[in-house]
């Protein structure tokens, strides 16, 4: 891939600013719009939209397919933890928890379950992972971070977080380290409310922003931030809507050049707080290089976006800084329309790695 920003139209400028999530089964059928209308960077896919590894297969070659109309290939996305998180098709077993990975104390078994993860996304098409977790378990298993979290120590987050975010790019497949600052430091999940950590920042940056510290001084090329409030630091906005937070915390302070992406600013929290139009737009002016949302039959915030680059309400040199970055990341990682082939003798031995490290959990080995 061998793309000039100076060939590209302000529309297909901020279509790779751009991760589609396609969370309904309806909305497969307009995917084919949305691509070659929006000129969209990226696509996240869920379970709901595949039943079987074959079905996922033919939907990821047809999106591929589809996007050779387009200059620049698609990043293919999922969020693929394992656990409660587990979006590959049932033909896959599902990984442990991080946390159950952890607790076995078994130094390589969090490295090895990474290496099977991005062997796993990258033979079923997928070229970016909205993982690993590297907030702090602080709440029960069942809180929304969690046993999601590897562990209680920042120290242990620090290491199996950065190894498995190695992992992940070993394979190829580009991992996308999350929820900074860290939503460990509040009860309250971010899907149904917007939390205020009342943490002070400086406390923030000695616990909970240390994983993130270590990962991106370890070649970290994404960063997610989430919808938190940190009192008297992001104010009105959470801290994915907060320029200020953006540039004093991520690029200043970790001297980071690396792709920042919001969270999905379609949450159901975000949208009630701030209308599902205006934080797109408050993302957009904040200074993230990727805007997630899931579609809902209304993306026409996109036109108005493209409108205020052309109007210069939005400056289109902010815009180019975010589509150098993509496409920089884009070919380190030789992201392409090249089809994937559907392959039972992988799918198997896959499986057969997966219940080897389920059974040593479960005390079967």
């Amino acid at each position: 891939m061998n793309i000039e920003i100076r060939n590209l139209s302000i529309e297909e400028k901020i279509g790779q600013m751009l991760i589609i999530g396609i969370d309904t089964p309806d909305a497969i059928s307009k995917i084919d719009d949305i691509i070659l209308k929006y000129k969209i960077g990226g696509v996240l896919l869920y379970r709901k939209n595949y039943k079987s590894y074959k079905e996922l297969v033919d939907l990821i070659n047809h999106i591929k397919e589809v996007n050779k109309a387009n200059k620049i290939p698609l990043f293919i996305a999922i969020d693929q933890e394992g656990g409660r998180v587990n979006r590959m098709p049932q033909d896959f077993m599902n990984l442990p928890s991080a946390y159950k990975l952890a607790q076995y104390k078994e130094e390589n078994l969090v490295k090895r379950a990474g290496e099977i993860t991005g062997k796993m996304l990258r033979n079923t098409g997928f070229n970016l992972n909205f993982a690993p977790i590297l907030d702090i378990k602080r709440f029960d298993n069942n809180h929304a971070i969690g046993d999601r979290a590897f562990s209680e120590n920042v120290n242990e987050v620090s290491e199996l977080g950065t190894e498995y975010m190695k992992q992940l790019q070993s394979q190829n497949v580009i991992s996308v380290i999350k929820h900074y600052p860290g939503h460990g430091a509040t009860k309250k999940d971010s899907h149904f409310t917007i939390p205020v950590i009342k943490e002070k920042m400086n406390n923030l940056e000695k616990e909970d922003m240390i994983p993130f510290k270590e990962a991106i001084e370890n070649g970290a090329d994404a960063i997610l931030v989430s919808h938190l409030k940190i009192d008297k630091v992001t104010n009105k906005y959470p801290a994915s809507m907060s320029r200020r937070f953006i540039t004093k915390y991520i690029r200043k302070k970790f001297r980071y050049k690396g792709l920042i992406i919001t969270d999905d600013v379609r949450m159901k929290a975000v949208q009630l707080a701030y209308g599902k139009n205006k934080a797109v737009k408050k993302a957009f002016e904040a200074g993230n290089d990727i805007i997630l949302f899931k579609y809902n039959n209304d993306i026409k915030v996109i036109e108005e976006i493209i409108k205020n680059v052309k109007t210069s309400i939005f400056k289109e040199s902010r815009v180019n800084k975010s589509v150098n970055r993509i496409l920089k990341i884009k070919e380190k990682y030789n992201i392409n329309n090249e089809e994937i082939e559907y392959n039972e003798i992988f799918l198997n031995k896959t499986n057969k790695e997966i219940l080897e490290i389920r059974n040593k959990i479960e005390g079967k080995d």
